[in-house]
């Protein structure tokens, strides 16, 4: 049984891992897999937990309402005074959908599941992570649910089973196994789950009520199991990044890092254990809870108020904002619930809970109710805002992972008749959807739209098997259409480089599941050279639709935030050299293929978005060009029309052959 015995390394040790998460989530350099650091605090958790409920069974003092009763000391004051204060800052600083999807965060926090619903919201067209407030609060979520369940299960498997550690041993393997599974068949619920979460909070339990043995560690072997464990911490804190598959097998660095470190200063203080033990480190720790609350909502909404992007500076100055933050929560509001100065009583504290739990329940569903509340924006401001989603027409246009397998392509023009046209690709093929309408109509052409999110529409490339099964299903639906002309639409650079944040989700990858930018570009150039074969020799032309530029920022945040503080929008964009050295291979690779085939053209909107000095646009005439940073805007979209006039006069004048490039970049 380990000793309750306040321990200054375990303080210490939270403070590396709050550090971590900190300097990860502001894009310190160095930090990539500074994630961990939440790992790191579950198996803290699980630790001194299960340490406290076991020493308390065996002197026969355990009660379960005392022990939510501290847990709801412990935890819900400084978050009940976050959620509070991020719905303050809401009001001032959100766009209304954005503030609306505040208000349900809120809701399902304080019923301890949000991390139930930002597992739902990791899809294609979801917010942004970094437009969550509330996003960190996930992993409390998982705590919380754990504090729920395990004082139930330890209490019945000690009490019915002689070998009740190795029952407690096997939840800890088949959590383990169910984590390994989900990060490979489903990565959100691997992540945000408590079944594939719970083994990394058990590890720590299994330590805390490992039988006591006489046999100590030697000073010598708890210095190296010391180093060890630390080591193996900094090794996920500096070696892993987010392309890494987590948590899974992965997670075993930090989890049994943390619990070589915790044991191995159970039995000796080490050099480690010392350096843990520093005041700075302690000091760090203590506030841990309250700075992990904060950091993240700082960061969130300086990405708002700032308008532009993070420098050196200003990271700084918010990181100290979160330090500064955290210090005043601990101070004058977790420390005086711990130290029962306020609501001592047991019936206090958990009557208070409940009121909180219903008052911003209730005002979290307030702002669902009324939309997030848009009279708070001016009316350019609000129009601005309006423009990060699409009508529910178009987005009834494009398939996901939660469509149904036979989902009907959408058809322009005459919709009962045959199809002339097909346009096929991702997400990037439903933006044009404003631009193929009118034109369908204007020309007199039957169009079918075929979409799906994050779908390559290349041979033997799509992104699991949704997307191979989606495409069979265009083939075999395009093999039954007159269908002259097809184009081919997609982000090309995300299946080459992964998107700005440096996620490679959907990053074309080696046969050893590795990414590699050589081996993606020959993949993609591959799979294009063979779909355009196959197309061609089937009696279609091809039209290889270049990519929009992409924003470096969100434009309609951007415009929004600048029209709420009064300032320009106008000019509001980057530079079309950055563009075409992003998309440089692309450039030369969709130029080679229609060199040596005239039944091959190719189509750049670069022209129709940026302008002769040289920006490509975020914002023309008061309207956002885009609804995120690379998806057109159905302002942007109309842009367009004199891009796709080429198609459609092919379309319907077969014998013209056409420009070899239409609207070619600058």
């Amino acid at each position: 049984m380990s000793s309750l015995v306040y321990r200054r390394d375990i303080d210490g040790l939270r403070a590396i891992a709050v550090i971590a998460v900190v300097l990860f989530h502001f894009g310190v350099p160095g930090f990539t897999g500074g994630f961990v650091g939440v790992d790191v605090f579950f198996v803290i958790s699980g630790y001194l937990i299960t340490s406290i409920i076991w020493r308390q069974r065996e002197a026969g003092r355990f009660s379960f309402v005392d022990f939510w009763a501290r847990r709801a000391r412990r935890i819900l004051p400084a978050l009940f005074v976050l959620l509070a204060a991020v719905l303050v800052a809401g009001w001032f600083l959100m766009a209304p959908k954005d503030y609306e999807e505040l208000g349900r965060s809120v809701r399902y926090q304080v019923l301890f599941v949000s991390n139930l619903l930002f597992m739902r919201q990791d899809g294609y067209f979801d917010a942004a992570s970094d437009l969550k407030p509330l996003l960190h609060t996930w992993s409390l979520a998982v705590e919380e649910q754990f504090y729920i369940v395990f004082p139930l299960v330890l209490t019945v498997l000690s009490a019915r089973f002689k070998h009740w550690r190795l029952a407690l041993f096997g939840l800890l393997l088949i959590s383990f196994g169910l984590s390994v599974w989900a990060v490979a068949q489903h990565p959100q619920k691997a992540f945000f789950l408590l079944p594939m979460r719970a083994w990394e909070l058990l590890a720590g339990g299994m330590l805390a009520i490992a039988p006591v043995t006489q046999k100590r560690l030697t000073p010598a072997a708890a210095q190296g199991f010391s180093l060890l464990g630390l080591g193996l911490i900094l090794m996920a804190v500096f070696g892993y990044d987010k392309s890494t598959p987590f948590p899974g097998a992965a997670a075993l660095l930090p989890v049994l890092g943390v619990v070589v470190l915790i044991w191995a200063n159970e039995h000796h203080t080490t050099w480690v254990g010392r350096l843990l033990s520093t005041r700075v480190m302690v000091g760090l720790g203590l506030i841990s809870y309250s700075w992990y609350l904060w950091h993240w909502p700082v960061f969130v909404f300086g990405s708002y108020a700032s308008v532009g992007e993070f420098g050196a500076g200003l990271t700084s100055a918010l990181i100290a904002l979160t330090l500064i933050l955290g210090y005043l929560s601990w101070r004058f509001v977790e420390t005086p619930f711990r130290e029962r100065r306020l609501l001592a009583g047991r019936r206090q504290i958990l009557a208070a809970a409940g009121v909180g739990i219903l008052v911003l329940g209730l005002a979290g569903q307030a702002l669902r109710w009324s939309d997030g509340l848009p009279q708070r924006l001016s009316e350019q401001a609000l129009h601005y805002a309006n423009a990060s989603h699409w009508r529910p027409e178009l987005m009834a246009c494009i398939t996901d992972d939660k469509s149904p397998a036979d989902t009907p392509f959408c058809r322009y023009g005459t919709p009962d008749a045959p199809a002339q046209l097909l346009v096929w690709g991702d997400s990037h093929a439903t933006a044009l959807i404003p631009a193929l309408q009118d034109s369908a109509e204007r020309y007199g052409v039957n169009v079918m739209l075929a979409s799906s999110a994050g779908c390559l529409p290349l041979e033997g490339l799509e992104h699991g098997a949704r997307c191979a099964a989606y495409n069979r299903r265009v083939v075999r639906t395009l093999n039954t259409e007159p269908v002259s002309d097809v184009m081919l639409v997609a982000r090309w650079s995300l299946y080459l480089y992964g998107d700005a944040k440096g996620d490679r989700g959907h990053a074309l990858k080696a046969a050893d599941g590795h990414y590699d930018r050589e081996v993606a570009q020959q993949q993609l150039a591959q799979g294009l050279r063979t779909r355009i074969e196959q197309l061609r020799q089937a009696g279609h032309r091809v039209w290889l639709m270049k990519e929009a530029p992409l924003q470096p920022f969100n434009p309609p945040y951007r415009l929004s935030r600048l029209a709420m503080l009064n300032k320009p929008t106008e000019g509001t964009g980057f530079p079309l050299a950055d563009h075409l050295k992003h998309t440089a291979f692309i450039n030369r690779l969709f130029a080679q293929i229609a060199a040596s085939d005239p039944g091959v053209k190719v189509l750049d909107p670069a022209p129709q978005l940026c302008d002769a000095t040289g920006l490509c646009r975020a914002e023309r005439d008061g309207d956002s060009l885009y609804t995120d940073d690379n998806h057109l805007s159905e302002v942007g979209a109309k842009l367009m029309l004199p891009v796709v006039a080429a198609l459609f006069e092919a379309v319907i004048e077969p014998n013209t052959p056409g420009p070899r490039e239409a609207n070619s970049a600058r």
